[in-house]
Formats: C-alpha cells, structure tokens, sequence
C-alpha cells in the first residue's frame, strides 16, 4: 500500500521552488553580486528582488556585506556549503539512498590558467592562489596580481601553514598581466573589482567579496585570527570552485 504522509516539502524546496528565488540562487551560485546587477540580471523590480533576498537571508542560505570600496553597496554571497547541506537533507527526506556525494577535486588533465586579484596581492589574492594550487596540483596553472602592490604579509604565510601549504610571492602588478591569456580571473576584493583591466580571449570573471584581514584585528590588535578565517573561507570557495574546472575544461581548451 502506498503511504499517505503529509509532511510538508523541506525547507529547501520551498524556497528554491520560487521561480525568482531560483534565478537569484543561480546568479550568486556565479559570484557575489549586488543589488542593481541582480535587479539587471532577473528583469524585476529592486523592492521585489530585496524581499526575495531577505528571504534567502532568514533562512542562513545568503550573507550580505557592505562593500569596501563603496559602502552605499553591499554584496550578496551564496553560502554554498549551507546549500549542499540543505540539498543532502532534501534528498533523504524523499529517499535515504538519493544523499549525494560531495566531489572536492577534479579529474581535468586540460591545464586551465587561473588569476587571482586583490588590490595589494599580499594576502588574499596569493593566498588563494596558494590553496589552489595546492588542491589543484599540475591541472591548474595559477597567477595572483594586484592593483596596488605590497610585499607579502606575514600573517598570511603563517595562516597557511596551518594547512601545511607554504607560501612564497613577489607582488605583481595586475597590469604586467593584462596582455595574458587566461580561463578564470577572480577578484578578491571590491576595489580591485573595479578597476581589474579586460584580458584578451574573454575569460570567465568571477567577484567573492572578502574583506581586507589586514584591516581587522581581535581585542589584542592581532591580524592572524583574521588571516585564518580569510584561510578557511578560500579553501572552502576553492572547494567548490574545482568541480566548474572539471565540468568546463574541454570547452575552455581553446586557449
């Protein structure tokens, strides 16, 4: 005999299953967005895109934060690992055996070039490039650059070393590199979004909006609480990034 539950949907199919709800998630599963290229990328009004949004932010699936570069802005981000949980426990409520796997590396053997820019490049711009380049291995070819170069921070070698990932760069200026070719470019903070040149051969852009860790310190004016959670919030964007390498790679050999 069939069962006759009554349960509602879980919580995530209830909010996913609005069709304004579903194309916000999908443009920040992309990036962290604002308000007006939100509003520009679903074609309704901003009063009906915020409410959607808060929304979203009750039930802890998007966090917002005031730009750095323009505090009348704030950026939007999808909590990916928040929504992977949600989409686990939606799929046991329906079936135990549909709890789905969680895939962290890439099998790619195409060499994709990445490029990571923040505007000192001398934390969270060759921090990333270090986790990745660490997750990676061979398969990913990995540059950081920035707008406004400084010597590495030292807070950010010892935040990594906690993921036993040494870290060693010479800053780069953004515009040594602006004649290369890459597949990804990632900005790391809303200055350096700004003012990131084009590159050549149209490269997938992506923004996370991470504050500067060298401008937050804990009750003892320390910077390395702020460096490790900088270093646990890019291995977990990393984590999620590694798998779009993996589903793009054959299509972006073209370069």
């Amino acid at each position: 005999m069939p069962t006759t539950e009554t349960a509602e949907p879980p919580p995530f199919v209830r909010l996913a299953g609005d069709p304004l709800r579903w194309q916000l998630l999908r443009q920040l599963a992309h990036g962290d967005r604002r308000v007006r290229e939100l509003v520009e990328a679903v074609g309704q009004p901003q009063n009906l895109v915020s409410y959607h949004l808060r929304k979203l932010r009750a039930a802890e699936l998007v966090t917002a934060r005031r730009s750095s570069f323009d505090g009348r802005d704030t950026y939007y981000h999808l909590d990916l690992s928040r929504c992977a949980d949600a989409l686990a426990e939606t799929g046991i409520a329906l079936h135990p055996g549909l709890a789905p796997g969680r895939v962290n590396r890439t099998r790619s053997t195409a060499r994709l070039k990445v490029l990571f820019v923040c505007t000192g490049n001398s934390g969270r711009s060759p921090m990333a490039a270090a986790l990745l380049r660490h997750r990676a291995g061979p398969s990913v070819e990995v540059f950081s650059a920035g707008s406004a170069p400084k010597p590495l921070h030292s807070e950010a070698v010892r935040a990594l070393a906690g993921y036993r990932v040494p870290l060693t760069h010479e800053p780069t200026h953004v515009d040594s590199l602006r004649r290369r070719r890459f597949h990804w470019v990632i900005t790391l903070c809303d200055r350096a979004r700004e003012v990131c040149p084009e590159f050549p051969g149209h490269p997938r852009v992506l923004h996370w909006s991470l504050p500067d860790p060298a401008k937050e310190t804990d009750d003892a004016g320390e910077t390395l609480p702020a460096f490790r959670r900088l270093a646990g919030e890019l291995d977990r964007r990393i984590g999620f990034l590694l798998p779009r390498f993996g589903m793009s790679a054959e299509a972006e050999s073209r370069i």
